[in-house]
């Protein structure tokens, strides 16, 4: 995967989230949507007006901790550095689009906020961000339509009584596995068109 055309400090973001994505069986466009969108920093701690922090990199919101806290996850593990935050945070997507309740975006934009009036404001950004990251993807791989008979791909949907488990605490790898991963593209968002894309083809360099 070539990511030279990117400015330095986007790098890590777009290494992280696609190898997370990829972990995770989320779309590779909206967890980058949402690395983009969250915007944070190793070490950052932002206070909610709800008494709650957002930590690290993708601002993981601290309320979420205490179901964690089993897997002998804190909150110094969701600071760090590295792409530990954002395998956490795709494992955090995956359980909200296969657990809550709407459209695609509405259960992505859960991420933010559940309150009504932030997720709206959250998912309408989301979405633009979304396909702006699906179409400098498509530059780079191939891509398949998933709706195609010879294409596969199905998100998240695990019965309630599979528990799909929190990232374990590790240093992860920066290097993308081979394989397949699906991005969700907004159609002039309203729908959306699913789209299969393959690590085993390259298309170009700094498009």
């Amino acid at each position: 995967m070539t990511i030279i055309d990117l400015p330095p400090q986007m790098q890590e973001l777009v290494v992280c989230s696609i190898s997370a994505a990829i972990k995770y069986e989320v779309p590779a466009n909206i967890m980058l949507a949402v690395a983009e969108k969250e915007a944070g920093k190793p070490g950052q701690w932002v206070r909610n007006t709800n008494g709650t922090h957002d930590v690290g990199a993708m601002q993981f919101n601290t309320s979420y901790l205490s179901d964690l806290s089993r897997y002998g996850i804190t909150a110094n593990d969701v600071a760090a550095a590295g792409c530990y935050a954002f395998d956490l945070a795709a494992w955090r997507l995956r359980m909200h689009i296969r657990n809550d309740k709407g459209d695609l975006w509405t259960k992505v934009a859960n991420y933010h906020s559940r309150t009504d009036k932030h997720n709206t404001i959250y998912r309408a950004d989301l979405m633009r961000k979304a396909t702006k990251w699906a179409d400098w993807l498509e530059t780079r791989f191939v891509t398949l339509d998933v709706t195609k008979s010879d294409a596969v791909f199905t998100m998240p949907s695990e019965s309630a009584s599979q528990e799909v488990m929190p990232p374990a605490i590790q240093t992860p790898s920066k290097k993308l596995p081979t394989t397949k991963l699906a991005a969700i593209r907004s159609e002039s968002f309203i729908g959306y068109v699913s789209r299969q894309i393959s690590f085993n083809t390259y298309s170009g360099e700094g498009k």
